[in-house]
Order: C-alpha cells, then structure tokens, then sequence
C-alpha cells in the first residue's frame, strides 16, 4: 500500500493502429513517442503501459500523458489510435513472427486465428499480504463486470456477440485447450493456485509435443505462468494479481473501471470474504461471492448481451458498480448486424477521434 492508504494499480491497453483512410497499419514510430509503448504479437496493434501508481490521479495522470504523446507522433504520421475491442472488419491480421507465437499457432492449431482480433485492456492491483486469494477470488467474481465496457459487437464484419472479444477469446481461440484461456474457478489457497499452474503447464507441454514442437524451444519461451492466459491470474513476476477481461475502450472508461476495480480490492482488508449462494453481494463488512456456477451464468450473459442483461446489471449493482457511469461502445451498434470492409475503415476513424477527442478533453481537466 502507498503511504495515503491507496492500492497500487497499473493499466495496459491495446489500440489498433490505422492511417488516414481508416486501414489498419504498423505502429511504425510510435512505438518510440513514450516509456510504456510496445508492440504487440500483431501487425496492426500497439501496447501502451503505465507504471504501478499509488492513486486514481498519478495513473490518470500517466496514461494520459503516455496516449497523448502517441498521439502527436501519430497526427505527424497520419496516423490514429482505435479503442475498439476487434477491428470490426478484417480477414486477416498479420503477426510479427516469433518462437513464441509460432509455437502459440501450433499447440492451438487454426483457432489462433481469434487471438489475432482480440485488442484489450489488462488492469494490476497489488497483492496484500495475506490476501492475495481473497483479492484473486474476488476478481474472478467481479468477471462480469466485464460487460462495462464491451466495445464492439462484430468479428469479420458480422455481430458476434455484445463482447465479441471475450467470445473469441474463450469460446472459440482456446476451445481444444479450455484450461488455457477460460476463467477458473475459486482458489482454496497459494498452494491450490501453483498447483493449478503447473498442471497446465504440463497439459501445455503434451499438447507441444504432440503438435511436433521442439522442447528446448518450448522450453526457452514457456513456463508455468506464461503458458495460461486464464482472465484472472496471480503474476508472481509483477506482485499483482491481474485481470485481463475488459476489452480495450475509451481512456476514461478504462481509468474509471480501474479506480472502481482497486477500490474493491483495498476495501478487503475491512472485508469478510465468502463464497455462498448465486447472488452474490458487497456490503461494508461483507464480500459475498456466488458459487461459482452461477457465476459463470452472469460471465456468460455479460460476454452475449452486455448491459442488455438485466441479471448482469443487478449483480453489478449488487457488486457496488455504478454502472449508469459507463457508456460501452458496443450498445451504438444495436441496430447493426453486418458492417462492410468500406463502413468498418469509416467507424475505425471515428472512433480513433472519439479517443483523441477523450484524451485532450481529460488532459486539458487536468491541466485546469
């Protein structure tokens, strides 16, 4: 903990990278505007991180600051940054080759190919000692709240689902290895979860081998924490605990969603964790999660119907979100079901303002 009390938290959030007529493009040069700027496994796609921050206002504060000097560059370049979960229309994504990846398509086979569309936000809190489980546990249960920010419907210019993503992620990329990209259940303890790891680990390593994959090579990219990709994960290397649902979206919302998330997690020291029922609530004393079969139940709904689910939206509430205070992109497309290659490099730009429009507007409140 910091020393006013608050958590720690950090942000990373992926953007597809377009030029002037809405075509998706490499990064090129923005990948050197900040600290934080990295390229991800595709072509198309940039990774902006911040730093652990010990309140709402020092990570507003950086990632505004990092987004905004990407943005320069890219207004230079002709360039724009799109928060939309896929690219709405695209036949293929290119990767960058690597061992890793290459490895990643042949344990997976053709199904990685969903990987490739999926761009997203992943969010840290710091681990407390002696509540690191209780903090993994209730992210788990917080998993619906995934359906806050949802941004686009659509996968190769149809409508997928409300949270196309999450459903190309769980449902279909990892569908010959569920273990590997689906959200597990509770934790008992430490033990319970490194235990787990390793058994996926191993699952992994038969899949390689069958796949023909080489084990030195296997080995030199892969271990027990790096060979899952499970949306709520205990990260040993970073002291986090870290959840990797929420699609990429506008930077408010992913700032907001990361405030309300650290504020769940530090409010556990005060907190009673347990697990009971299917309804699951948060009160000032109390974190009551749901049995974990109900839980998927609201997981599922949130990932094919969003905030259109009234169950979603009432174990949200009773989870103590506001969520009259998010706006997820993927509702504006309710009228739509299929988007042409010519619409979807027109929505891409849209969108790409829509985000430069977010970050001068917070920067310039800031900056006030």
């Amino acid at each position: 903990m910091t020393e006013s009390g608050q958590i720690r938290r950090s942000v990373e959030v992926e953007y597809w990278v377009v030029d002037g007529e809405g075509a998706l493009v490499e990064p090129g040069e923005l990948v050197a505007a900040s600290a934080g700027v990295e390229r991800e496994f595709v072509e198309p796609m940039v990774e902006i991180k911040t730093t652990p921050c010990g309140s709402t206002e020092q990570l507003r504060t950086e990632l505004l600051d990092r987004i905004s000097a990407v943005l320069d560059r890219a207004a230079d370049l002709g360039k724009g940054l799109v928060p939309l979960a896929t690219p709405i229309h695209a036949d293929e994504i290119a990767e960058i080759p690597s061992e890793r990846t290459r490895i990643q398509n042949e344990v997976v086979g053709e199904d990685f190919q969903y990987v490739r569309h999926c761009a997203g936000t992943h969010i840290h809190v710091e681990q407390q000692p002696g509540r690191a489980i209780d903090q993994l546990n209730t992210l788990v249960a917080l998993d619906p709240a995934l359906a806050l920010v949802n941004s686009s419907p659509y996968f190769q210019g149809r409508r997928l689902a409300a949270g196309a993503r999450s459903k190309l992620y769980r449902w279909m990329a990892y569908d010959s290895v569920p273990h590997q990209g689906r959200l597990w259940r509770y934790a008992q303890d430490r033990d319970d979860w490194t235990r787990r790891l390793e058994r996926r680990y191993e699952d992994f390593r038969t899949a390689a081998h069958e796949a023909g994959v080489d084990r030195r090579a296997l080995h030199a990219d892969f271990e027990p924490e790096s060979t899952v990709w499970t949306p709520v994960q205990l990260r040993a290397a970073f002291g986090t605990v870290e959840w990797r649902s929420p699609d990429t979206a506008l930077p408010s919302q992913v700032l907001r969603l990361a405030d309300d998330i650290a504020d769940v997690v530090a409010g556990l020291d005060a907190t009673t964790v347990r697990i009971e029922g299917d309804r699951g609530y948060r009160s000032e004393t109390e974190m009551v999660l749901p049995e974990f079969d109900a839980l998927i139940e609201y997981v599922n709904e949130a990932i094919r119907d969003g905030l259109d689910s009234m169950p979603v939206r009432a174990y949200l509430d009773r989870m103590g979100f506001d969520i009259g205070a998010y706006d997820p992109t993927t509702a504006e497309f309710a009228d739509r079901d299929v988007v042409s290659p010519a619409e979807a490099r027109q929505l891409r730009l849209e969108h790409a303002r829509r985000l430069e429009a977010d970050v001068r507007g917070q920067t310039s409140l800031v900056a006030d």
